[in-house]
This record gives structure tokens, C-alpha cells and sequence, in this order.
């Protein structure tokens, strides 16, 4: 006799599905999605693949004012979506080997600014790729900044000039400032530094970010009209009161360039300097005295940073040759993180690692010990046996029997940063904090307590990426819009499908492993000066890497009133990702049940009934599918989407 329920537990398991709703196409281009500008990555990259490079830059560039910089020194959460990199690679006999590795996003879009933008021919290059687009534009960056304002303005009302004060000219103010210009107001940027640009220019080594790349940006940002007035600090040249009462908005966006005390017994005194003030002086070139044993407590990019920049200073001050000299200056970077847990980069440890950087990891600093005469003399470490609880907060636990003592002549501090909002004692009463030295902001509008006044950049969110200053900044120039001409501005998103006719992909393409991207070795690149560690593709190399791309944007699309249930499709997918089963083998809840009810009715028999299934994570964009249907009942169609800005009805 067999068991009850038995037969019903031999049944195949139901699978769950997803109906695709209105939206679903553009969620699966995930480099776009994962940008916090929504720049077309998918659309750059694979414009370098066949060769289009004006068309590259215009993509790259058309959401960011960075765009060039963003090439050397992004973040990258594109890359971190991309799903090439989440594919099985497979050997031979179908075993799994790896998942696979993401496509090279930014360095991609380093080689489109640099072959259809700036960096071939300064300054004239940037026009290049908008020549052939924009017939009647010039040479100069006065027309690029008329094509850019012309783009705004046939889409909404601008505003009559009114003057908006924006205080700093990191990324986060001067995009705003961009997108301020390009609305129609006369925004002026107070930057209490000699030079524009902030952490880009003074926080970002050299030998990651050209400068001239830099003063190339900002002299476009410049040319919409924005004035920038460096060597203004706010609340000593000029007041923060009087800011308020002579312009119609005020954005804050000094960011947190102030280094963070440790708090620890001989941190103050001579020879203990913050990470982000060692890089300031070094790209201003104020010299600052070093020792020959150099300890840099924390284990993020600024620490990276700051201690690559000290081997830097020695090759040049002491050498002057393309190796560093042994014994002239030792290079100790301590985290309290494990090599495993460190937020730096994996390339930064890396290259750190090439270029002779000691590394200590799973210690906190306890104290800084000093002579009689005030010098330091060394560090005195324990033992972080766990940084982050099981919330994956920051809780540090540390074993206090567990000591380590380092020698060392200088000390340098690169555990985080705050920002000095000191200023506002002079008119900015009613900015309320939301924790000390940190305005409350309304997140949606990043207006703080004070009417008119608005935040962007780390005041807003914290220390991020590039790319989220570069964001923020944009947002909170739709909303100073907003505030001042009472117009409701939002982001609206534009979507387009095209049908592609013979879509076809390069041959071998789902097999090519990703193209390292080249930088110069370790003894050339700490030579005199700061040389550039990333060489760049060659046009081969950004070519074959492009290629990759699943190009994600393309899908196949399934007519299922032509459909004869051959199965041809899902024999010749080459990944599996297609499946025929029958409706009462699959659960998608009111959606699928709606959609077969508009379909083949309520009182259909589901058994003799049936769908085609496609995993997304598995599909590569072949089109094989639509070669192989006889019946023409699959077709591949291009989803591309872009935000544009909308008054609100």
C-alpha cells in the first residue's frame, strides 16, 4: 500500500518564474542601473568594440561633466553589476572552472575620452566627436558649452539668470555648478583653495589623475559660464550671511577633507600629519618635513594613497632614478583590517605591494610614543582580533595583551575623514545637525533645517565614490530649481525598443578572458616626478575587451502566437538558459495567473499548455535562438533608457 501523498511528492517541483513587467528590460542592463548617473556604459563599451569612438565619448561624457577623470579614477559600481563577470566559465568537457571577470568598464571609458575626447589633441580634441553630430558647432570649448546648454533648454523653462552661491569646488560643487549653468543660472563656486577641483586635484595622487586632465574639465565647466573664485574661504573672505542675503540659494559642498583624530596619547606634536593633508601639500608642493621610517595607520585607498605618494617623494628628493634606493625611506602601512577585510582596492594593495610597501594587517594603534624632546619615536600597536560585528558594523575587538611596538620617525593618519563646517557660526544658526559637524538633510530634496540652503556631495551621503559626488551634485541642482523658480523638475526616465535585423556577435566572443588592463612596471613608474601608474589600452586591446560585453541591452523576444513548440530554440542555446514546460509546471503568482487568463482564458487546461523560460543570468546575447526558429517567432530588440529632466504636471 503506498504511503499517502506519495505520487503528489514524485511530482517535478514547480518552478518559479517571473512574468516581466513594465521596467524589466532596463533592470537587466545592470552597469547602467548600478551607475549613479545612469551613464550608458553598455553603450560605450560596446561603441569601442566596433570602432565608433566619437560615439563612445558622446555616451561617456553625455551624463557626466567628469567624464574623463572618471576614466582614471571611478569607483566603478558598473563593474561590480557587470554580469559578464557573474557567468560560469566552463572547460572543455563542461566542468566549471571560475565565474568569469567583469568587462573593464572604466578603463574603457578612459580609452573612448581619450580617442573621442580630450586627450589626443588638448584642447580642440574634446570637440572631436561632436563635430560630426552637431553640425555648426566650432572648435572651441564656448561651443561645446552652447551645445550642452541648447540640449536643456529645448526640453524645459530656464531660469533668468539668478545668482546661486556654491561653496566648494570639489566634484560634487562644480557638477552642480555644470548642471546650475545649464538651467540658467549665474553660479558662482568660493573655493578657500589656490586651486579648483578639491580632492581631485589635492586629495588624488598625480600618478592616478593627470592634472592637466583636470584643469581641462573644469575650463569646460568654466566656459558655461560658471565663475570659480579660489583663495575664498568661507567665513574669513567672505561671510556665510552674506552669501545667503546676496544670492537665491546657497549649496554647501566642501566635503570631508578634514583628517580624523585617533585620539590617541602623542598624536599631537610634530612629525603626526593627516593622510589627506600629506597629499595636499605634495600636489600644492609645500614641502613637508619627512623621516626616513614612515607609518601610515588605516587600510583604505587614502592610505594607499598617501604611502605610495611617500615612496614617490623619496624616489624624487633622495634618487632621482626610476628604482628607489635601499635604506633612504621604509614605507609601513598598519590596518586594523585582515588582507582579506581591507577596503582598499585589491589593485592598490597590489601595486603597493610591487612598489615596496610594508603591510601589518589586524593591528590598532594604542599610542604614539615620543623622546624628551617631543619626537616621535614609534607606535605602539595590539592586536585587532575583530573589526566588524556579525551586523557587519564597525565594532572593533582587540586582544590588550597582544603588543607590538614599530619604530618610526613620522606618523601619518588615514582612518577617515570629516568635513569643517566652522563657517556657519556667521548666519548658519539654523542649519541643525544631525550629528556633530554633520547637517540634517532631507534626503530627497538635500535641503538642510535652513530655507535655501542645500548640501551635496559627503554632507549629504557621507564619504563615497567620484561618481556619487558627481550624482549628488546633479540632484541637488534640480532641486535648487525647484526651490527658486517653484518649479517641480524631475528625472524622468526615456525608454526605446529596437528591433534588430541579423543581430550578430563577434566570433568567440563568450570564450575571450578579460584584457589586463597595462600599467608600467614597478621601477618605472617611481622615477622622478608623478609618472602615471595605468598605461592605458592600445585600440586592440580596448577593441578585444569590448567585445566581451554581453551587451545587455539586447534580448530576446518571443512571439508566442507563431510559435510551433519545436524546441529548436532551447537545443541549440549553448548556455541551457531556455526551457519549454508546460503552465502547470510553473508559479508566478497573480501576474503569470493574469497574463494566462488574457491569453488562453481561466477554464484552459494548463497541462496542455506551455511557456518558454529564459535565465537571465545565463542568456549571452547570441542570438542562435533567432537563427534556428523557422517560424520567425523570436526576434532580438535593443532596450536603451536615459534620463532626461521634466517639469512635473
Amino acid at each position: 500500500m503506498e504511503a499517502p501523498g506519495l505520487e503528489a511528492r514524485m511530482d517535478p517541483p514547480r518552478l518559479r518564474v517571473q512574468v516581466p513587467e513594465e521596467g524589466y528590460h532596463r533592470s537587466l542592463i545592470s552597469c547602467q542601473v548600478a551607475c549613479p548617473v545612469h551613464t550608458d556604459a553598455r553603450g560605450y563599451v560596446r561603441a569601442v568594440a566596433n570602432g565608433a569612438y566619437d560615439e563612445a565619448y558622446l555616451l561617456a561624457r553625455g551624463p557626466n561633466p567628469f567624464a574623463s577623470i572618471c576614466g582614471r579614477v571611478c569607483g566603478a559600481p558598473c563593474e561590480g553589476a557587470c554580469r559578464k563577470g557573474k557567468l560560469p566559465r566552463v572547460g572543455p568537457d563542461g566542468e566549471y572552472i571560475a565565474d568569469d571577470r567583469p568587462i573593464a568598464i572604466r578603463a574603457l571609458k578612459r580609452f573612448a575620452c581619450e580617442w573621442g575626447g580630450f586627450e589626443k589633441s588638448p584642447p580642440d580634441g574634446a570637440l572631436r566627436a561632436i563635430r560630426d553630430r552637431a553640425p555648426g558647432v566650432g572648435f572651441g570649448v564656448e561651443e561645446m558649452a552652447a551645445l550642452l546648454r541648447g540640449a536643456v533648454e529645448r526640453r524645459l523653462p530656464l531660469a533668468s539668470g539668478e545668482r546661486i552661491a556654491v561653496i566648494g569646488a570639489g566634484p560634487a560643487g562644480l557638477s552642480a555648478a555644470h548642471d546650475l549653468a545649464l538651467l540658467g543660472f549665474r553660479p558662482t563656486v568660493y573655493e578657500a583653495e589656490r586651486v579648483p577641483a578639491g580632492m581631485l586635484m589635492l586629495g588624488v595622487p598625480e600618478y592616478r589623475l593627470p592634472r592637466d586632465l583636470i584643469r581641462w574639465e573644469v575650463s569646460v565647466i568654466e566656459a558655461l559660464g560658471v565663475e570659480i573664485r579660489c583663495g575664498m574661504r568661507v567665513g574669513e573672505e567672505v561671510r556665510f550671511a552674506d552669501l545667503r542675503a546676496n544670492h537665491a540659494a546657497v549649496l554647501i559642498a566642501v566635503g570631508a577633507k578634514r583628517p580624523r583624530s585617533l585620539g590617541l596619547p602623542g598624536e599631537q606634536g610634530p612629525h603626526v600629519y593627516g593622510g589627506v593633508d600629506l597629499l595636499r601639500s605634495v600636489s600644492l608642493g609645500e614641502a613637508i618635513p619627512m623621516g626616513e621610517r614612515v607609518v601610515v595607520i588605516g587600510g583604505g585607498n587614502v592610505a594607499y594613497d598617501v604611502a605610495r605618494t611617500v615612496l614617490r617623494q623619496a624616489a624624487y628628493d633622495t634618487a632621482r632614478t626610476a628604482a628607489r634606493l635601499a635604506g633612504t625611506r621604509s614605507v609601513c602601512l598598519v590596518s586594523l583590517e585582515t588582507l582579506e577585510e581591507m577596503p582598499a582596492d585589491t589593485i592598490e594593495i597590489v601595486e603597493g605591494d610591487e612598489e615596496g610597501i610594508e603591510r601589518l594587517n589586524g593591528w590598532g594603534p594604542l599610542a604614539i610614543e615620543r623622546n624628551s624632546a617631543g619626537l616621535v619615536t614609534g607606535v605602539l600597536f595590539r592586536r585587532c582580533l575583530r573589526v566588524y560585528d556579525d551586523d557587519r558594523k564597525f565594532s572593533p575587538v582587540y586582544d590588550d595583551r597582544d603588543l607590538k611596538r614599530m619604530s618610526c620617525d613620522t606618523v601619518l593618519l588615514a582612518a577617515g575623514q570629516t568635513p569643517d563646517l566652522s563657517f556657519l557660526r556667521a548666519g548658519g544658526a539654523d542649519v541643525k545637525e544631525a550629528r556633530p559637524g554633520w547637517p540634517a538633510v532631507d534626503p530627497e530634496t538635500l535641503m538642510t533645517t535652513a530655507p535655501g540652503v542645500f548640501v551635496a556631495g559627503d554632507l549629504a551621503h557621507g564619504t563615497r565614490l567620484l561618481i556619487d559626488a558627481v550624482a549628488s551634485g546633479k540632484a541637488a541642482a534640480r532641486s535648487v530649481y525647484r526651490h527658486v523658480l517653484g518649479r517641480p523638475l524631475r528625472s524622468e526616465i526615456i525608454e526605446r525598443h529596437q528591433i534588430l535585423d541579423r543581430y550578430r556577435r563577434e566570433t568567440g566572443y563568450e570564450g575571450i578572458r578579460r584584457v589586463e588592463i597595462p600599467i608600467r612596471p614597478a621601477g618605472d613608474r617611481l622615477g622622478p616626478g608623478m609618472i602615471e601608474v595605468e598605461a592605458g589600452y592600445s585600440e586592440a586591446e580596448a577593441r578585444r575587451e569590448g567585445s566581451r560585453c554581453l551587451d545587455c541591452g539586447v534580448t530576446p523576444v518571443f512571439d508566442g502566437t507563431r510559435c510551433v513548440l519545436c524546441g529548436g530554440c532551447a537545443d541549440v542555446c549553448p548556455t541551457a538558459c531556455l526551457k519549454l514546460v508546460s503552465l502547470d509546471r510553473i508559479d508566478g503568482g497573480p501576474p503569470l495567473a493574469e497574463l494566462i487568463e488574457r491569453s488562453i482564458g481561466s477554464r484552459a487546461d494548463l497541462g496542455e499548455n506551455s511557456a518558454i523560460l529564459k535565465d537571465e543570468e545565463r542568456c549571452i546575447r547570441c542570438a542562435l535562438c533567432e537563427q534556428r526558429c523557422p517560424v520567425n517567432a523570436i526576434t532580438m530588440e535593443r532596450v536603451a533608457f536615459r534620463g532626461e529632466w521634466r517639469i512635473s504636471a
